[in-house]
């Protein structure tokens, strides 16, 4: 049974004598450092000094530093910015000022627990993972709100790590509607599947197959979209709002039935062995060597992979769909 943490359970005093660093001013740092200034807690703002986010920080009242400079002053160093570039700033801007009982806090296990970051053993390993983009972290405070994280502990150097992530969490809202506790392996690993099996691979690939195969047939394009892309979100959110059962008494008594029984024809024993296989490759920690053993190699990779999906047929279908329906222009 999960243990969940709310607001009762967390104390924000705790960091409320500290210096929080956040590094990186993207989605997650940005949002959350907004989040924690409105708090009570005292946070600067660690960028490159060329980075186009130096000036958005300073406008938005914060005080900013160069990386080095605030890792240096800081308790609190919140490590918020891309995976792929956080085992090269911590060696060369974090990892030289780690002094006895500083906090290094993460939003993701990734590097952690693939010991791509090994924090010396004299200081506290936290993360506190939102489950939702920043922006949303932010408007959900800003409701008076949060949206729900996970949070861990990797490493306990002060006998304080677990009352400094709650704090975190509090901090940003997460508390609110309540936090999991977990370890930075099972956020990680787990994160990791979803991505790559159903929230954007898998769901990215049933979409495509099932416009290709209508295509294919004879099926205009723009009703191929509707049925397999634009109906997508509609579905969801129905799941959203209420769960799988929820989303079936939405729909139609042949829609319930189709999908029931065609459904598992569809996603079969074949795809969850693949899930499996996939689940292994990021355990055995294969992914990770792949992603990040050559970062000059994946981004390339990548790029040529973004540049294929751009010309995938229900790229140009779905813009001229979503003009037609007033969402683009």
């Amino acid at each position: 049974m999960a243990i969940i943490y709310k607001d009762e359970d967390a104390n924000l005093s705790i960091l409320k004598d500290k210096t929080i660093a956040v590094i990186g001013y993207g989605s997650q740092g940005k949002h959350q450092a907004l989040n924690m200034r409105d708090s009570g807690l005292n946070v600067i703002i660690g960028l490159r000094k060329e980075g186009k986010s130096w000036n958005m920080a300073e406008e938005d009242g914060f005080k900013v530093y160069e990386i080095s400079e605030a890792s240096k002053i800081s308790d609190f160093i919140a490590i918020l910015i891309p995976d792929v570039e956080q085992p090269r700033i911590y060696e060369k801007e974090i990892a030289p000022y780690l002094t006895k009982g500083k906090i290094l806090g993460f939003a993701h296990g990734f590097n952690i627990h693939f010991g791509l970051i090994r924090p010396p053993n004299y200081v506290d390993v936290i993360m506190v993972a939102p489950k939702s983009p920043g922006v949303r972290v932010r408007e959900e405070f800003l409701k008076g709100y949060g949206v729900p994280a996970l949070v861990a502990v990797y490493q306990d150097a002060t006998g304080y790590a677990w009352e400094e992530a709650l704090a975190w969490a509090k901090a940003i809202g997460s508390t609110k509607p309540g936090v999991i506790k977990t370890t930075f392996k099972e956020e990680t690993e787990t994160d990791l599947f979803g991505e790559q099996c159903v929230l954007v691979g898998g769901l990215m690939e049933l979409i495509k197959k099932g416009f290709e195969v209508l295509i294919e047939n004879g099926y205009q394009p723009e009703l191929a979209y509707f049925e397999v892309l634009n109906e997508t979100k509609l579905i969801m959110d129905l799941i959203h709002q209420g769960g799988i059962e929820h989303m079936l008494k939405g729909v139609s008594d042949t829609a319930k039935y189709g999908g029931l029984v065609y459904g598992p024809k569809v996603i079969d024993d074949h795809v969850k062995r693949n899930m499996y296989k996939i689940l292994e490759n990021v355990t055995s920690g294969n992914f990770a060597k792949e992603w990040m053993g050559d970062p000059e190699k994946s981004r390339k990779k990548l790029n040529e992979l973004m540049s294929e999906i751009q010309k995938h047929p229900i790229e140009k279908t779905g813009k001229e769909v979503r003009r037609l329906m007033g969402i683009e222009k």
